[in-house]
Order: C-alpha cells, then sequence, then structure tokens
C-alpha cells in the first residue's frame, strides 16, 4: 500500500507543470503542421490539444479548435488525409493528399522543425535570463599528479588557454574536446587562489578516450590531476573527541571557524592552525538532529583546553565522512553481516582504508569464493565481521550498466558543490546565438544517446516515458524558471528528433513515404502503407509501454 501511495503522490505532483510543458511542446509542434498546410492551401479541419472527447472546442472558418481530455498528445486533421477516397474537383484543390509531393513533405517536416526552432527560442530566453554554469575554477589538485608538477594549485581560477579567453568550466571542456588522437600543447593563464597577479604554466595535454560517451568527440586532452571536484567540509566525529561530547555528530557539514567562512575541506586545518588555542573555539555547522528533515544551522563552542596546544582536525577528533556509513541496504549482504549506519570503516582484508575508493576497489576485487574480513569502528569498539558481496548490475554516470560484486552500503558523501556563476547576455544577437549553440549541442547528444543505445553502450533502462517527463518537468520547476525553461527546450529537441525517427505513424515515417514517392515518381500502395502503418504503432506502443515500465521499476526501487 504504502508503494502505491509513493507512485500516486509522485505522479500528482508532478501533474500540473507536466501539463504546462508537454503542452506548450505540443501546442508548438501541431502549430508548425497546421500553419504550413495553411500556406500550402490544405483545409485544417481540426486543430487539437490532447486526444479523445472534446472538453472545450471553437470554431472558426473551416477549422475547429479543441482542447481533448487526454493531455498526451495532439493533432492536426486535414482535409483529404486518407488516400483513395474519390472527391470533386472543387475538393480535390484543398485536400492534403492532392498537393504536391514536395507540399506534403513540408507540411509533414513543420512539426518537428518547430520543435527544434522553439528550442533555440527558449535557449536564447535563458541565455537572457541568465543562467547558472561552472567556475573554471580547479578542484583538489593531488601533489602526486601532472597537474601540480605543472604548477596547477588548488583554487586556481582558469583565465585563459591557448590565447582564448575561459570564463565557464563547460569552455575549458570544449577546449579540451578532440575529433582525433593527438596530444595538445596548452598555454594557460592561471590566477592563484588568493593572488592578484596571473601566472602562465606550459603543459602537454594526453589524448584519451572521452569519459562523456554521449559527446561527438571521441578524445578529450587530459591533464592527469585537473579536476573541478573538491571534497566538502562534511566531518565525521570520533566518539570519545571533545567535540562530539558538545554536540557535534557525523555528517555535520562545517562552514564556519570563529566566524571565518570555509568551503573545502583542503580550508580545515589551514584555518584551526590560525586560531589561538587558548581562546575559546566556535564551531558553525549545518547538520541534521532526531527528527529533521532538512540541514540547520547548529553551533558548537567549546572551551580552551590545557591539554591541546593547537588546533588541528585530528587534535579535534575530526576526520574526513567518506569512511562512515550513511545506509545500509536492507536485504543487502552487509545488513545479514550485522553493518549498520554510522559505522566507520577501517580495513577490508588487513588494507587500511583511506578513502571511498578504496572500499569500492576490495570489494570489486572480491575473487568470489571466501568472504571478505571488514573492520569498523562502532561506538568507540572495534567490530570485526565477514561478508559475502554479491554480484549486483550498477547504473554508471553516463548511463551504462556495470556488473560488479557490492556488499550494499553507502557513505556519508564529502563532496563540495562548484563554484558558479550566472552567465547572461542582453545583447540580441548574442543570445540568439547561444540559443543556437546550445540547441545543436542538445541535438547532438539527442542522436548520439540513440547511437550509443544501439551500440549497447547504453542501458535501454534510461529509457523513460510519461512519468520521467513529469518528474523532470516538477523538479526543475520547483528549482526555478530557469531550469524548467531549459527543460523544456531539451524536450523540444527530443521531440524533433523522436518524430524524426523513419518509423510508420511518426512524421519520420510519412517523410520516408514521401522520399519514395519522389524518387519512384509514384506513391506507395495503400496496403503496403497500411501494412507499414500497423508495424510502426505496434512498434510505438511496444516503445511507451517499455518506456512506462521503466518509470515503475524505477520509482518502485524495483
Amino acid at each position: 500500500m504504502e508503494i502505491l501511495l509513493n507512485v500516486l503522490h509522485s505522479g500528482l505532483s508532478a501533474i500540473i507543470p507536466f501539463v504546462v510543458l508537454l503542452g506548450i511542446l505540443i501546442f508548438v509542434h501541431e502549430l508548425g503542421h497546421f500553419l504550413v498546410a495553411r500556406w500550402c492551401g490544405v483545409r485544417v479541419e481540426v486543430f487539437s490539444l490532447g486526444f479523445g472527447k472534446k472538453i472545450l472546442k471553437y470554431k472558426k472558418g473551416d477549422t475547429t479548435y479543441a482542447l481533448s481530455i487526454i493531455p498526451l498528445g495532439g493533432y492536426v486533421k486535414m482535409f483529404g488525409e486518407q488516400p483513395g477516397v474519390e472527391l470533386s474537383e472543387e475538393d480535390k484543390k484543398v485536400a492534403f493528399t492532392h498537393k504536391t509531393v514536395w507540399q506534403r513533405i513540408a507540411v509533414v517536416l513543420a512539426g518537428p522543425l518547430m520543435n527544434f526552432f522553439f528550442a533555440i527560442v527558449i535557449f536564447m530566453a535563458v541565455a537572457m535570463i541568465g543562467e547558472d554554469a561552472k567556475m573554471p575554477v580547479l578542484g583538489d589538485i593531488n601533489q602526486k599528479t601532472a597537474a601540480y608538477e605543472a604548477g596547477f594549485r588548488s583554487g586556481d581560477t582558469i583565465v585563459s588557454i591557448n590565447d582564448t579567453p575561459i570564463s565557464t568550466w563547460e569552455e575549458i571542456q570544449k577546449t579540451l574536446s578532440l575529433k582525433e588522437q593527438q596530444d595538445l600543447h596548452l598555454d594557460v593563464v592561471v590566477k592563484h587562489e588568493g593572488a592578484q597577479e596571473t601566472s602562465k604554466i606550459a603543459v602537454n595535454a594526453k589524448a584519451e578516450a572521452n569519459p562523456n560517451i554521449l559527446s561527438s568527440y571521441s578524445f578529450m586532452a587530459n591533464v592527469d590531476g585537473l579536476t573541478p571536484m573538491s571534497s566538502g567540509t562534511t566531518v565525521g566525529v570520533i566518539g570519545n573527541s571533545p567535540l562530539y561530547a558538545l554536540g557535534l555528530r557525523t555528517g555535520d557539514s562545517i562552514t564556519a571557524i570563529n566566524g571565518q567562512k570555509v568551503a573545502y575541506w583542503r580550508d580545515l586545518d589551514a584555518t584551526l592552525v590560525k586560531q589561538n588555542p587558548k581562546d575559546t573555539l566556535t564551531i558553525e555547522v549545518l547538520g541534521k538532529r532526531e527528527g529533521d528533515k532538512v540541514d540547520k544551522p547548529i553551533t558548537v563552542t567549546m572551551a580552551a583546553l590545557e591539554s591541546m596546544k593547537t588546533f588541528s582536525l585530528s587534535a579535534l577528533g575530526l576526520e574526513s565522512s567518506e569512511l562512515y556509513l550513511s545506509k545500509v541496504m536492507d536485504n543487502s549482504p552487509a545488513k545479514a553481516a550485522g553493518l549498520k549506519e554510522g559505522d566507520r570503516l577501517v580495513s577490508i582484508n588487513s588494507v587500511t582504508l583511506a578513502k571511498w575508493d578504496d572500499v569500492i576497489a576490495n570489494i570489486k576485487s572480491f575473487d568470489g569464493k571466501n568472504p571478505v574480513d571488514i573492520k569498523v569502528l562502532r561506538e568507540g569498539q572495534t567490530v570485526d565481521l565477514k561478508i559475502t558481496p554479491k554480484m549486483t548490475t550498477q547504473m554508471t554516470a553516463m548511463g551504462s550498466e556495470e556488473k560488479r560484486y557490492t556488499i550494499g552500503i553507502a557513505p556519508v558523501v564529502n563532496i563540495a558543490m562548484p563554484e558558479t556563476l550566472v552567465v547572461r547576455t542582453l545583447n540580441p544577437v548574442a543570445a540568439v546565438a547561444r540559443g543556437a549553440e546550445k540547441t545543436w549541442d542538445v541535438t547532438v547528444m539527442t542522436v548520439m544517446s540513440f547511437v550509443r543505445l544501439f551500440q549497447a553502450k547504453i542501458s535501454p533502462k534510461n529509457i523513460g516515458g510519461v512519468i520521467s517527463i513529469g518528474q523532470a518537468a516538477s523538479e526543475t520547476y520547483k528549482i526555478g524558471i530557469t531550469q524548467f525553461l531549459q527543460m523544456m527546450a531539451i524536450i523540444s529537441v527530443n521531440l524533433f528528433i523522436l518524430n524524426l525517427l523513419p518509423v510508420p505513424v511518426l512524421d519520420g515515417g510519412h517523410l520516408v513515404f514521401y522520399t519514395i514517392e519522389v524518387i519512384k515518381g509514384a506513391p506507395l500502395s495503400l496496403r503496403k502503407m497500411e501494412i507499414a502503418q500497423q508495424v510502426g504503432m505496434a512498434l510505438l506502443m511496444s516503445l511507451m509501454i517499455f518506456a512506462l515500465f521503466n518509470d515503475f521499476t524505477r520509482i518502485l526501487g524495483l
């Protein structure tokens, strides 16, 4: 019953943004067919948003404009759509089937093209409203990497690459994208954190396979260690530490130390060491306590301790939270073995763990025979457990499926959100250019997703239906108008591509028929088109059922 309620709540909460988003996109699509049909002299009998029974209708001239009860599509009914029907010479002048093949192609193509150009308009509007973008700021640079050796440091701002000005992280990625596998020499101008002057760094970037499988660029010029990602300030608190006694808990994120703001893990020790151990230490955090659903500000104040000569994370009993467990999955090997939320992982098969990647690597290397020995710290006591991992299928960040051993645990994540800025242009020409660029990028990504799907590099479980669209509309609507508009533009591009697929009953299927007619000089027989339509309808219905199945299995966690 609870599962059913979750599904109903998920659907109902998304219905208004979903209807608004889909309604606008359907209107735009059908408007394309309608306008070009009228321009070509075709009599349009019905322009309907939705299917089924008409709940509102208005007739003007030859056309009935209607709002129908099922808001999952729309249609434009043109006079003389059905081939083989006998018409008078007067009616033939306004019949769709009696227009030239090029006019019919224009009418059919107009719908998808309207979705494409509408996406440009939306992205243009977003460019003028302003959109969030990641700043070109480097994250944690490991001292053992090529990036550090070249001179890059944590917190550096990239000013330019090979004399090309850089203002967002997206521009860095585009600059480093390669069609061919060839190393790239980079002259990078950076501004070190806290410095006013810039420095120039020369480095060779190695061409490697592009991790973004939806990109049309096969390779990326990579400098090992160059990343925008930083560890956050979420702490693990050792049970016998003074701060634990004062109320600090694992999972709390430090926001300030004695009034000085901190955003990254690398800032904590540097800030603590500057504080006078003879003075009171005040730590501000965001965290949840029993009954809280969202993080709330909490202040912990510690009086000076004679035994503490200097402040540091280790002296205060603090460490990164990533080896602490936030969740132990039900019916998992970890649950069966006795692991609990809040446990601190110490070692696996006597290998001491330093970061979460060590946990994944050690579990993945399970030989499938002997249980693994896991040592955890629980309420100050060491607990030894034996766990037999099981083979599971995990979805990767790029949408592919990976089979590997897991035990069913999740860490208290300690990742800082990248710094962002609002990118805005008030120049209409620049906004149109930005809209066209973004639309093209999304179009390429959508086409590549189909290619990767057929190449089995993306799991078909990623195919979503109306529930996925509704949830995406709802979630982006809650975030803000910019994100909602961006989602609308992305779905508009998807409709453009989907409708051009050469599947009978879709616009792309009709275009195939008309292309054959152009080549042959005569239309396909009515019987052949009927068979093709039946096959196309079966394929489309199968795809819709499969997408709906994916939606339900994702919501139900199956």
